[in-house]
C-alpha cells in the first residue's frame, strides 16, 4: 500500500511539472547534430515562457524519449518536427538562424 502511495505521488509529481516545463528551469537538452552545423541545444523554459506545454510538442509532433526523433536537414523545409512552428509565420524560420538553436 505504502508502495502504491509513493507511486501515485510520483505521477502526481510528473504530470505537475510536465505541464509547466518540457525541461526543467535552469535545464536544457542538448542533441547531437550529427553532421549538422553542431548540437541542437533545446531550452524549454524559453518555449515555457511564451506558453507552451510539454503536450503540444509531445502529443503528435514528437515522440517523449530523446533520441527517439531522428530530424534531418529535408525536415527544416518539410515543416516537420520543429519547423511545424519554426516556419516564419509562427515563430522564426530556420533559413539563416543556424545559431539560434545549433551551437558549436
Amino acid at each position: 500500500m505504502k508502495m502504491l502511495v509513493m507511486a501515485i505521488m510520483a505521477l502526481a509529481m510528473f504530470a505537475l511539472i510536465g505541464t509547466s516545463w518540457a525541461v526543467p528551469p535552469g535545464k536544457t537538452v542538448e542533441f547531437d547534430g550529427g553532421k549538422s552545423p553542431g548540437k541542437v541545444v533545446f531550452d524549454g523554459k524559453i518555449h515555457a515562457d511564451k506558453g507552451f506545454k510539454c503536450k503540444d510538442c509531445h502529443s503528435g509532433l514528437f515522440k517523449m524519449k530523446k533520441g527517439a526523433d531522428k530530424i534531418t536537414q529535408a525536415d527544416h523545409k518539410d515543416g516537420k518536427f520543429c519547423f511545424t512552428c519554426h516556419n516564419g509565420t509562427k515563430s522564426f524560420a530556420p533559413t539563416d538562424n543556424c545559431t539560434k538553436c545549433h551551437k558549436k
